[in-house]
């Protein structure tokens, strides 16, 4: 039996989000430059994309640029949004065959101009299509977004659209950037590295972390579908005793 047919699908996580990370040493290790590595890491997406849509998730958020990816040196940068453009440009007939809806988080406003412009016809040409929801967090980290959200809470307080005692977490998720979305049920990051790295704080609170030495560009389907059977095989509590889960299993039989 293949790892994808092992997998339950009544028990998919219907959210996944993934750190991408190890382009770079990937490319170290193989004596090439730093972005033969995140050119590479577009195989990567591309077969793991189409690896959840075939699953049936319905939301897979990629980290592709940190805010704190700026300051990397001048030709990474300017190399990383060269393949942004040329990427999204080229994707858009696969993502509409796929039925993907493309979705992007972030300081949108950082990025170049024509990266704008590519990433809004995307968003526009994949908006009528009801498969997976592909995010993008382009220019995001966590802090700068839930800096955003106090300020714009702050201002519905003072402007009196929001009174301070009816601010629940609820409340808090709908100034996210997320807030159409539900939150992370597994989170994966490759490369070895085991932090989160300013990535979806607020809404990691409850999700399960996988964390694989695999590299980036060398992250296939395969690689997926052990997260998701890993996944598959924990316990998820929310804060309650595996006893108390098991009655309600048993109840909800």
């Amino acid at each position: 039996m293949s790892l994808k047919d092992k997998i339950n699908k009544q028990l998919l996580p219907k959210h996944i989000a993934i750190i991408m990370d190890g382009n770079g040493r990937w490319a170290k290790e193989k004596g090439e430059d730093r972005l033969f590595g995140h050119w590479n890491g577009v195989e990567s997406v591309r077969d793991v994309v189409e690896g959840a849509a075939e699953l049936g998730v319905q939301y897979l958020t990629l980290y592709a640029f940190s805010t704190e990816n700026w300051d990397r040196p001048a030709y990474e940068v300017s190399g990383l949004m060269e393949l942004l453009v040329d990427t999204i440009r080229k994707e858009v007939p696969t993502l509409n065959k796929n039925n993907i809806r493309l979705h992007v988080i972030g300081d949108i406003d950082m990025l170049p101009p024509q990266a704008r412009k590519e990433l809004d016809e995307a968003i526009r040409e994949t908006g009528a299509n009801t498969g997976l929801n592909l995010i993008m967090a382009l220019s995001y980290s966590s802090r700068w977004e839930i800096n955003r959200a106090i300020k714009k809470i702050a201002e519905d307080v003072k402007d009196n659209k929001l009174q301070p005692q009816d601010i629940s977490t609820e409340t808090i998720q709908k100034y996210l950037c997320t807030a159409n979305f539900p939150d992370p049920e597994l989170m994966i990051r490759t490369s070895g590295e085991f932090r989160i790295s300013n990535f979806l704080l607020y809404q990691l609170a409850y999700a399960e972390l996988y964390f694989t030495n695999t590299l980036w560009p060398d992250f296939r389907k395969e690689n997926l579908y052990e997260a998701i059977l890993d996944y598959q095989g924990r316990e998820r509590r929310f804060g309650k005793t595996g006893e108390q889960i098991k009655n309600e299993t048993a109840a909800n039989k």
